[in-house]
């Protein structure tokens, strides 16, 4: 009998880490369904520049919507973006390459984008590519929206 309840409880678990992944999954898919996606970390309050510890970093699924790009969480079951971003109050600070400890915290091929959100000091951390598409996006701005992509 006792064979048998732990035989039984490690189906169930078997199980639901199963569907756990799968529900995961499902979200990345519906997130990206609609395209314009790219992978973006990001680090929300960021300290100021030339401290490259590289805590605060959360690795995320940006995607564009309109004047606004909703940036998700990739290790979150939630449907909703963590942050959303809007063009009109993105101001680009700065650009460099991850230094010290932020090269383990993030991809191989990101590049650090310093930026200013309704007066909150963000980084983005992203691949070249999507690095030139998403200045593209903050320069494509409808006429008479303010712009600084430094």
């Amino acid at each position: 009998m006792p064979m048998l309840l732990a035989l039984l409880v490690c189906g169930l678990v078997i199980v639901l880490v199963t569907l756990g992944l799968l529900v995961f999954g499902l979200r990345r898919r519906l997130i990206q369904r609609s395209g314009g996606t790219f992978d973006c970390s990001l680090r929300w309050d960021a300290p100021d520049k030339g401290d490259s510890s590289g805590k605060g970093w959360q690795y995320g699924v940006a995607r564009y919507n309109g004047d606004r790009v909703e940036w998700y969480r990739v290790f979150s079951y939630s449907p909703r973006p963590k942050r959303m971003l809007e063009r009109s109050a993105i101001e680009v600070v700065d650009r460099r390459a991850p230094e010290g400890e932020e090269e383990l915290a993030l991809l191989s091929d990101a590049l650090v984008l310093g930026c200013r959100h309704r007066g909150v000091r963000l980084e983005l951390a992203m691949s070249e590519d999507a690095l030139t598409g998403f200045l593209a996006w903050l320069e494509a701005a409808p006429p008479g929206q303010r712009v600084n992509v430094a």
